[in-house]
């Protein structure tokens, strides 16, 4: 019989970040799906090299999160970014809570997910996580023909206590339902600069958000006092993608409209559905919806720094 091991027995963090971390520095986390899962080659390395430069421009260490080897790394160097976006297609498993014991057993790369950067992001003390957009409750996930299709990432929002920078639920999703299920779970939903929930590949949703705030000083505000109750949860702050990189509402929808068709007609279902519709619907945008995907992801970066740095100084 093995020896039983821990994630912290697991993990492997990089001096940058370990040093960061000992000495109350900011730090920020980045998950590594978008560099495997979200984007082709070269265009998953350059967003990627691109989020971790805005986090050191604002003054924060970026500390993206893979597995590889067996150990959870946090903090990636180039050469280890170079060989993710690079290693062939389907060699590299995708690693979310329920598939990290999985992933780890392997040996070999896996992607980090929101749930599964969330835990490595928690176990070694980092408060904030950059991502583009969370998982959420799919369209048909509820209701008389349910199929129960609901991100692992509201769970981990519910119980792994993080500030998570994000530009909304993907738009692709039940925003309404994944809302719902968000309160009920105790996680707060705050948009940042307007009273919109963002609507990650455009700058509304359409829905008022829970609550919002003003800037990144005010969120940090918020972001603190939550934390500091230790209720257990996550608190979401959703940014709005960069106006000139936003699609047009009608554009947006009728892409995801016509993309989610397509996936149904297919038999595209489980894991497999996000990155498919995702890339469906660049296709459909002539890659306008890539764009904005890849703006909202180093601009959720730039701001989840500043919201570092803030709580770092506090």
């Amino acid at each position: 019989m093995g020896v039983s091991r821990s994630v912290a027995d697991r993990l492997e963090v990089a001096p940058d970040v370990a040093a960061a971390l000992a000495g109350g520095g900011a730090v920020v986390a980045l998950e590594s799906t978008l560099i495997s899962h979200g984007l082709p080659y070269p265009q998953n390395l350059a967003v990627a090299t691109a989020a971790e430069a805005a986090v050191r421009a604002a003054g924060a260490v970026p500390a993206t999160v893979a597995v590889l080897g067996g150990r959870i790394r946090v903090g990636l160097d180039a050469q280890a970014l170079e060989a993710l976006a690079t290693a062939p297609a389907g060699s590299v498993r995708k690693a979310a809570r329920p598939s990290l014991a999985a992933a780890l057993a392997d040996g070999g790369w896996a992607a980090t997910t929101v749930s599964a950067t969330m835990i490595a992001a928690h176990a070694v003390g980092i408060a904030v996580f950059a991502t583009g957009g969370i998982g959420g409750v799919h369209r048909g996930a509820l209701g008389s023909t349910a199929t129960l299709d609901i991100s692992s990432d509201l769970e981990e929002l519910a119980r792994t206590p993080l500030a998570v920078v994000c530009a909304g639920p993907k738009a692709i999703l039940d925003v309404p339902a994944t809302l719902e299920y968000l309160e009920t779970r105790g996680v707060p939903v705050v948009a940042l600069g307007q009273a919109e929930l963002p609507g990650f590949f455009t700058r509304s949703a359409g829905i008022l958000a829970p609550e919002a705030v003003a800037d990144v000083a005010a969120a940090a505000a918020l972001v603190g006092t939550h934390l500091g109750l230790g209720l257990g949860s996550a608190i979401l702050v959703c940014v709005p993608v960069p106006e000139a990189d936003a699609l047009a509402p009608a554009i947006a929808r009728d892409a995801i409209e016509s993309a989610v068709r397509d996936a149904d007609a297919a038999g595209i279902g489980g894991p497999a559905l996000t990155p498919w519709l995702l890339a469906r619907i660049g296709v459909l945008t002539a890659g306008a919806s890539i764009r904005a995907n890849t703006a909202l992801i180093v601009n959720d970066a730039r701001v989840a720094a500043e919201l570092a740095v803030l709580r770092a100084r506090s």
